[in-house]
């Protein structure tokens, strides 16, 4: 991609990264991802917002080249994590005048990621400003959005809000701007969930510093600008502030059928009673699916067999991924089976401890399911259906 304008001396001078299919070797990436970086051009000052992967450096230094760049003065660094400042090393070394601006904590995690000297980089204290000439930077600390070292920059003049990963979507698209909101909404959605859901009160906090800013646009460090910011914004609210759904979550694998029997009668008996149900085998789940029905569901109910005394290990996986996500759920319980014996119930209850939920009596039963069986997966579904219309969402 060539850079291109965003307003008046402000350039996207980042990289699309269209074939990547992993993120830190754990997040599933179905639709590639961008790493944006910003130049902007004051009337005395030059300033690099962010820079790129290191797997994308060529594509930052040619569009720096087209761009007729021979000096910047500084290098923001939202953020310290590889993904946005892994080329900053090199940056570094060609603009050999150039200061970095980041937080204090950011300052720290630079010298031991990056090998950045100390000598090179500024700390910058909350809403501290810094003049370009004509445009005037404002940082915004952000702290645990998702790490410690987050600021957010603003210019003043033009009203253009970066956030780094806040607001973001892996998203590789040919478009600047967002153009296909619906598209960009999954994908954000999906951002948030497996990145920034675990730090949700944290991030209802620092939405409160930005609420007052005139926002033209909302540039984040992946996916597209958004030109239209109330879109993301109240996506955001929504999945931060709001209530969870009438939702159960049912994440499942089955062996020999037992539990695969259990969890489709089961599905059935809370589709009856009016609830919305969203069903995952984990013998073949997009992980990331997984994470964005978690973002609003009122319950999820684990369904596994027992492996050697204790759960699946595919179940094992999406627990610990639920507990580390700490979704607004508010009630959660488990069905499945075994054949001699084992701990999967209790084995699964420990590693639901990071949640708030009340855990709902299970239905764990020996081999394959009896009358008596589906009469317990009854009650469960009262049970749960009774908890929604207790919390008005039902």
């Amino acid at each position: 991609m060539k850079p291109r304008k965003l307003r008046e001396d402000v350039y996207w001078v980042g990289a699309v990264d269209w074939d990547r299919r992993l993120f830190d070797e754990l997040i599933p990436l179905p639709d590639g991802t961008s790493y944006n970086a910003y130049l902007v051009k004051g009337s005395k000052k030059t300033a690099l917002i962010d820079t790129v992967d290191s797997s994308m450096t060529n594509e930052l230094f040619d569009n720096l080249g087209q761009l007729g760049v021979d000096d910047i003065d500084y290098v923001v660094a939202n953020h310290g994590e590889q993904d946005h400042s892994g080329t900053l090393p090199r940056i570094l070394k060609v603009y050999p005048n150039a200061k970095v601006m980041s937080t204090p904590k950011g300052k720290d995690l630079l010298k031991h990621l990056l090998l950045i000297p100390n000598d090179r980089i500024v700390a910058v204290e909350d809403q501290a400003t810094l003049s370009l000439g004509d445009k005037t930077l404002q940082f915004i600390h952000a702290p645990w959005v998702h790490w410690p070292d987050t600021m957010l920059t603003y210019i003043r003049e033009q009203e253009i809000l970066f956030t780094c990963d806040l607001f973001g979507s892996h998203l590789a698209t040919s478009d600047l701007l967002v153009t296909d909101e619906p598209t960009v909404f999954e994908a954000a959605k999906r951002y948030y969930a497996e990145i920034m859901m675990p730090f949700r009160t944290i991030i209802e906090r620092n939405l409160e510093k930005i609420k007052d800013l005139s926002i033209e646009l909302i540039a984040p460090s992946h996916g597209p600008v958004h030109n239209r910011p109330e879109f993301i914004i109240e996506a955001y609210k929504e999945w931060v502030y709001g209530p969870p759904k009438n939702t159960v979550v049912l994440p499942y694998i089955s062996m020999h059928d037992s539990t695969k029997k259990m969890v489709d009668y089961f599905v059935a008996t809370l589709v009856d009673r009016g609830i919305t149900v969203k069903q995952f085998n984990l013998s073949r789940t997009d992980i990331g699916k997984l994470a964005m029905a978690l973002v609003d569901a009122a319950t999820i109910v684990v369904g596994s067999p027992t492996v050697l005394a204790g759960p699946h290990p595919n179940v094992v996986y999406a627990v610990y991924l639920a507990n580390a996500l700490r979704p607004k759920t508010k009630f959660a319980s488990i069905i499945g089976s075994y054949g001699w014996g084992g701990r999967t119930v209790e084995q699964i209850k420990g590693m639901l401890s990071n949640l708030k939920v009340d855990l709902l009596e299970p239905v764990f039963i020996k081999g394959f399911p009896k009358k008596e069986d589906f009469t317990a997966l009854d009650r469960l579904a009262d049970e749960i259906s009774n908890r929604h219309k207790t919390n008005n969402l039902l």
